[in-house]
């Protein structure tokens, strides 16, 4: 049996259908809305992870 926890938050960068990139970030079982409009993927995750360090300093 697998004891595996989930963790307690996730980033996902995406693609939109018109091009541009966002992330959505899951923290605590809350889910932040998509942000961004991003001309490449390394935008959206450099903000990604600039939005999630702000996150977990809130604790």
């Amino acid at each position: 049996m697998s004891t595996e926890k989930k963790p307690d938050t996730t980033v996902t960068v995406e693609k939109r259908s018109n091009g541009k990139w966002c992330f959505v970030i899951k923290h605590r079982g809350v889910t932040y809305p998509a942000q961004g409009n991003f001309t490449s993927m390394l935008q959206a995750q450099a903000v990604a992870q600039t939005a999630l360090k702000a996150l977990e300093q809130q604790r």
